[in-house]
This record gives structure tokens, sequence and C-alpha cells, in this order.
């Protein structure tokens, strides 16, 4: 299952536009974004996407009410709570704007995916924990920021949880 993975969109509605695009044409399944929609009105340029999105809120989004009724309404996705745990082809994913708690997330070798935001810097990792069965390794993915507006660089990320692949592409 392709996965696509966003963070930190902050109304740049050209960038989520753009990283739609790129979702559609890769083909993903289901779209996850770590929060910092900031505004409602970004429902608009994720309606295109082909496929389900599931959000957690960040630090910079407002009205949390509207969001959420904006994205079920238009049948967008999905908008959580921060942190949001669900299961995916038999793997435990987490989703968090914090990226405080990753290394206590990943230490707790509960989870086999960990998703995180805020920071506005793109990191892909796939290490093994220390309590987790040997062999067995967690991803801890940052998408970057979508936006561009603190790096210059709009990231997103693409997790292909068959392949055991995942990677960086820039808008």
């Amino acid at each position: 299952m392709k996965v696509g993975i966003v963070a930190d969109t902050h109304d740049n509605l050209d960038a989520i536009r753009r990283a739609v695009e790129i979702f559609n044409d890769e083909g993903i399944e289901l779209l996850i974004h770590a929060g910092d929609f900031v505004a409602p009105f970004t429902e608009q340029s994720f309606r295109m996407l082909n496929a389900p999105l599931v959000g957690i809120f960040g630090n910079n989004d407002g009205d949390k009410l509207l969001l959420k009724e904006k994205y079920r309404e238009k049948g967008v996705g999905e908008l959580y709570e921060d942190p949001h745990e669900f299961e995916l082809v038999t793997k435990r994913i987490i989703v968090t704007h914090r990226p405080k708690i990753v290394k206590a997330l990943g230490a707790s070798g509960v989870y086999d995916v960990i998703i995180y935001g805020h920071t506005h810097k793109a990191v892909i990792k796939h290490e093994s924990t220390n309590s987790r069965d040997q062999g067995e390794r967690t991803w801890i993915i940052n998408p970057g920021e979508c936006c561009g507006y603190i790096t210059r660089r709009k990231t997103v990320a693409l997790l292909d949880l068959e392949k055991e692949e995942a990677r960086i592409v820039e808008l």
C-alpha cells in the first residue's frame, strides 16, 4: 500500500495543489497529514485528491471545529486530535505534530510507523529499537514543509508499506 505524507501546509494553496498532483500521479491509497493545515479553506485544494485523508491538528490550526467539519462535509477526510494512532495493513501507525515525543514513541517499540511535523525539516529514518523484536524496524518520517515558508524547500513524503521504501519528494 502506498501512503502519501504531508505536513505544515500553512494555507499555501498552490503547494497543496502540487502535492495533490504528485500523490495522484503516484497512486497513493491514503494521505496522512501531520498538522498545520491552518485554515478551513485548505480543504478546497485537497478535494482533487484521489485517496482519503487522515490528519491531525497542529499548533497553528485555528478553528479546529470548522476545519474538522469542512474536511468531513466535503468528503476530503477525517481530522483528529494529536496524537492519533491507527492500524493500516497490519502496521501500527501514530501521527503527531509534536517532535518532542517522537523519541519516546520510537523507544516504546509499539509502532511500525511514526509520522510527525512541526519542525519543517524532512526526515526519514528506518531504525531498530531496543524493545522491538530483532529484525523489526520502525519508520520515523517527517515529510518536511509543504508550504516552503521556512526552509524554502516544499516537500512531501511517500511510503510504500509493501516494498518497505520511503522517500522525500520536492514539489
